[in-house]
């Protein structure tokens, strides 16, 4: 669950590694539909005998898979004013895949508050360092710089 404090005291945060999130399973129902809503058919992620044939001894999420659950996993482990009216997807300033989801896998969102920024009266934006963890695995599946611009009342 997201921490909730008031706004006041967000910044005290900065530098703050937040509890991870729960542990998401990556089934190859999912892995299928991602496929379909952006038409990335490449065998790797959905013909298990071939994928079987690679490096990855099966298939594999695509990348932009495990960073769009970004919103579901970092959203336990994320920090939130107190009278939140809104928050925004304002970008990344960093994003790299460093190692391949195998379908099956467990994943979950590693958060630290990087930084805190009062942009205008009650708006703020918010930087969060994330790792994306992979069961079992020493290496995280992506690190990303993620922008949330959160509005307070």
């Amino acid at each position: 669950m997201a921490l909730v404090v008031p706004k006041a005291e967000m910044s005290n945060y900065i530098g703050k590694e937040m509890e991870p999130g729960a542990w998401f399973t990556i089934d190859q129902d999912r892995v299928n539909q991602f496929a379909d809503v952006t038409v990335d058919h490449q065998f790797i992620h959905l013909d298990e005998e071939k994928a079987k044939m690679t490096p990855f001894g099966g298939t594999i999420a695509h990348g932009f898979l495990t960073l769009s659950l970004l919103s579901h996993l970092a959203g336990e482990s994320s920090l939130v004013p107190e009278e939140i009216m809104m928050g925004v997807n304002y970008g990344f300033d960093k994003v790299r895949f460093l190692n391949p989801v195998r379908v099956g896998s467990e994943v979950r969102a590693v958060v630290t508050i990087a930084d805190v920024t009062e942009k205008n009266t009650n708006q703020f934006l918010i930087k969060q360092a994330i790792s994306i963890e992979i069961k079992g695995e020493e290496k995280p599946a992506l690190i990303c710089e993620w922008l949330t611009m959160v509005a307070c009342s």
